[in-house]
């Protein structure tokens, strides 16, 4: 399958409850905001603070990537790295992803499940998570 980018996206529109894209060969799909804690908390404002990215949409302010492919995906079984992040949506990802050695993206593409990481990625991505939740529970005010 050919990899979907902005050359290919002919419009994108928001609905009370989704994001839509439709592509320049007439295929439309949409993406629920409740599927997205950061969305679907976000404000209608908020959600409409998006820009158009190469490989898929960003709300910078939100911390949310959603690549155009994901929209096509087979909605499949979450990842436990999704759903890690589904639960955990305070989390700034792409802070986490640096503190882990990690591109932002290559942590979206992870999330989203255009990518499978390693064993000892997600070992990774887990020992980082840990230590954060050390760091926040030595914490006294």
């Amino acid at each position: 399958m050919k990899t979907i980018t902005i050359n290919d996206i002919k419009n994108v529109w928001l609905t009370d409850d989704a994001i839509h894209i439709e592509t320049f060969g007439g295929k439309q799909a949409k993406e629920f905001f409740s599927d997205f804690p950061r969305l679907k908390f976000a404000t209608p404002e908020q959600r409409k603070q998006y820009t158009l990215e190469h490989f898929g949409i960003r709300w910078k302010a939100l911390d949310e990537d959603l690549s155009y492919e994901g929209f096509f995906r087979k909605k499949a079984a979450e990842n436990p790295i999704a759903e890690t992040f589904k639960n955990l949506y305070g989390i700034n990802v792409s802070a986490l992803a640096r503190r882990a050695g990690l591109s932002q993206s290559v942590m979206a593409s992870y999330i989203c499940g255009i990518k499978k990481p390693s064993e000892t990625r997600k070992k990774k991505i887990e020992k980082t998570l840990h230590e954060i939740g050390k760091e926040l529970l030595a914490v006294r005010l």
